[in-house]
């Protein structure tokens, strides 16, 4: 595959091919009965005409065979409100994740929570605003509103950087930031944050300058390994490796792991005839899962499938054979922290 080619694939949003994801190999579901919480999926209607509603979710759950009792509902820009304030608009998603969460509670698609917890947006630059944005937010969510994600996600290189993403680099270093985050902290909500690996450092200043904010880090701190950071792996790692080491230190801070599909780039899904399977994808991630849960400890591990995302990839039922294989030697109090009650603490889930 040329260069050209992987830019445009690599760090951009990828619908899933169901006939491709048909391909793969038969693998029963590993643990079946262990309790999930997915920590990070999505629900929208993209402008490309993607659609990932309730029951687009529940089939892909049936089909998994695992045991996901319910799901935390991530912002990702979807139904905010076509008019009013600037700075409410993005209040219309969290309208639209109840909305959901509704549907899946009349159990006529599935029997999981989905959107227990709802991570809505708000830009925490705004003083005042930002105070409004929140209450409106929590007013609106029936007590499902536990969180705040607003990415910082920068790189020099515009094909790392994207089409969503930060104006510029420090984001998170900004006093005005940091107003905003003691709001959040205040109103006992916690912290999406998302950056790419060289800006892990940011997140580990925020959390020291802000030790009572509950922080979480997504996507095992989005190692990058395409475009300009193609063909430097061991480098690559080994910087990531070293700011999660600096920032695990801080014990207000938990990760979630998994959700590196589009940037870690080690495994190119347009290039081959059928999914990966759990095993090999155990073999490609565990370098960057199996050091967060020694770092952090499973009480701050939190797993996550980052789907519909990563259904470019593989299927519901990989993403969870896949973590399961990583965790296989874990203490069964461990793998109760680490697939359920960390998120389940941190989001404040009943």
């Amino acid at each position: 595959m040329n260069k050209q080619i992987k830019q445009q694939v690599f760090g951009r949003l990828i619908p899933p091919n169901e006939e491709w994801l048909s391909r793969a190999a038969p693998e029963p579901a590993l643990e079946p009965d262990l309790p999930i919480v997915d920590a990070h999926m999505h629900l929208w209607h993209r402008d490309n005409g993607h659609k990932y509603f309730v029951e687009d979710y529940a089939r892909d759950l049936v089909a998994s065979g695992h045991n996901v009792e319910s799901t935390v509902f991530i912002e990702c820009h979807a139904m905010y409100r076509a008019d009013g304030p600037e700075h409410l608009k993005c209040v219309g998603e969290t309208e639209f994740a109840v909305g959901m969460a509704a549907i899946a509670a009349s159990r006529m698609y599935t029997r999981s929570r989905v959107a227990a917890g709802i991570v809505g947006y708000a830009d925490l630059m705004l003083g005042d605003r930002t105070r409004e944005t929140l209450q409106a937010h929590i007013e609106l969510a029936n007590g499902r509103f536990k969180g705040v994600r607003q990415g910082a996600k920068w790189d020099a290189d515009p094909l790392v950087k994207g089409q969503v993403s930060a104006d510029g680099p420090g984001l998170y270093l900004d006093p005005a930031f940091g107003r905003g985050l003691d709001m959040v902290t205040a109103l006992g909500l916690s912290f999406d944050a998302s950056v790419y690996h060289p800006q892990i450092p940011d997140v580990t200043a925020l959390a020291r300058a802000h030790p009572d904010a509950s922080i979480v880090l997504i996507h095992t701190g989005s190692p990058v390994g395409h475009s300009s950071y193609a063909g430097r792996q061991d480098e690559n790692r080994a910087n990531w490796l070293a700011s999660i080491k600096e920032l695990a230190s801080c014990p207000n801070v938990s990760i979630k792991l998994g959700g590196v599909l589009m940037h870690l780039a080690n495994y190119d899904f347009t290039q081959v005839d059928a999914p990966v399977t759990s095993e090999q994808l155990a073999q490609l991630w565990r370098p960057y899962i199996e050091p967060c849960i020694e770092l952090f400890g499973a009480d701050r591990c939190m797993v996550a499938s980052n789907f519909p995302v990563d259904k470019a990839g593989f299927s519901y039922r990989t993403v969870w054979n896949m973590f399961k294989r990583i965790t296989s030697a874990c203490s069964d109090h461990e793998k109760q922290l680490i697939y359920a009650g960390t998120a389940k603490r941190v989001y404040r889930l009943k």
